[in-house]
């Protein structure tokens, strides 16, 4: 993991929606990201880790 994928993680953390835009942009990922933090924080953290780690 370099240090770009450890600050998009970072922000993934804080900010689901943050983390996943900074890499896919305004594409499905960042909406389904939004959505899964409107329904709950924790989901939206998981989705937006695994995305991008994955």
């Amino acid at each position: 993991m370099g240090s770009e994928t450890f600050l998009e993680v970072l922000c993934a953390i804080f900010l689901p929606p943050v983390g996943v835009f900074i890499r896919y942009g305004c594409g499905v990922e960042f909406w389904i990201a939004v959505l899964l933090t409107l329904f709950g924080y924790i989901p939206g953290i998981i989705y937006a880790v695994y995305v991008l780690v994955v």
